[in-house]
């Protein structure tokens, strides 16, 4: 048989049901021990809870930084700059330092035309000037790309390693991690409809509302930058496409499949303040 993890709903309110038990169990001699347990059970969920939150964000922060800054930057810059002659890590960024350099001559002769049209006696002299303006961008692209190259391969690297640390806390971390989610749950269903509703709606207008692909185009952009990948417009498209419904069938799902059980009031809500 399947275990049913919600409460059933009754004609009588669970909050009266649960202020009539604890005023019963107020009339017992024993009931001040057993408030003194669930004071102490309370306050170690909430410890807990408090310990899990910050080493599941800290402990792959500082692991991140710390192995990028001491170990995989200076080894991905000594190798780069040492055994390989390449400074793109890959076409895109290629064909985007060629085009910052076309852009950079039209505009240098642009200039240097608009200033002197005539002297044809200085012509020789400004031809010097742009060459050298030339190389100097040339070389300074070259700088700028291949830095870029060791970031995103850093950041590659070191990021790998932060998600490989990040599932051996939740590996090694479960009944933490339980406990963690069950006092979220917990604190999430103790508010009011209200509030429930209002957060509701502001995640899911954040995350799949009308202007959300702007969102999403950014968060991508952000990754593609980071990591050094071409910027596939035909990927963006179809991500923007399919990736926010499906997370709108998710939460629809999840409020008919589980929110509905559990507190029908704050789905009334909901539905209200949306329309």
């Amino acid at each position: 048989m399947k275990n049913n993890t919600f409460e059933r709903t009754g004609l009588i309110p669970r909050s009266i049901i649960r202020t009539l038990d604890r005023f019963v169990k107020q009339l017992f001699p024993e009931s001040k021990e057993e408030v003194l347990q669930e004071f102490r059970i309370s306050r170690y969920r909430v410890i807990v809870s408090v310990q899990t939150l910050a080493i599941l964000i800290f402990v792959p922060l500082l692991v991140n930084i710390s192995l990028k800054n001491f170990i995989v930057m200076p080894a991905t810059e000594y190798f780069w700059n040492n055994f390989q002659s390449e400074i793109f890590i890959n076409t895109y960024q290629k064909t985007k330092a060629l085009q910052e350099l076309k852009n950079f001559e039209e505009t240098i002769f642009f200039e240097n035309f608009l200033d002197s049209p005539f002297l044809t006696d200085k012509k020789e002299e400004n031809s010097i000037l742009v060459n050298l303006a030339f190389q100097e961008k040339t070389l300074e692209l070259a700088i700028q790309y291949n830095q870029k190259s060791i970031i995103a391969l850093t950041n590659i690297i070191g990021d790998f390693f932060t998600f490989l640390i990040l599932v051996f806390l939740f590996i090694f971390m479960k009944t933490q991690i339980s406990i963690l989610k069950s006092f979220l749950i917990e604190c999430f269903y103790s508010f009011s409809d209200t509030t429930k509703s209002l957060l509701l709606i502001f995640s899911t207008d954040l995350l799949v509302g009308f202007h959300s692909p702007k969102g999403w185009d950014l968060i991508l952009e952000m990754i593609f930058q980071r990591f050094g990948f071409p910027e596939n417009e035909n990927f963006v498209l179809l991500f923007i496409a399919t990736f926010p419904v499906a997370l709108d069938t998710l939460f629809k799902y999840w409020i008919f499949r589980y929110l509905n059980k559990i507190s029908p009031s704050t789905v009334a809500t909901y539905h209200n303040m949306i329309e």
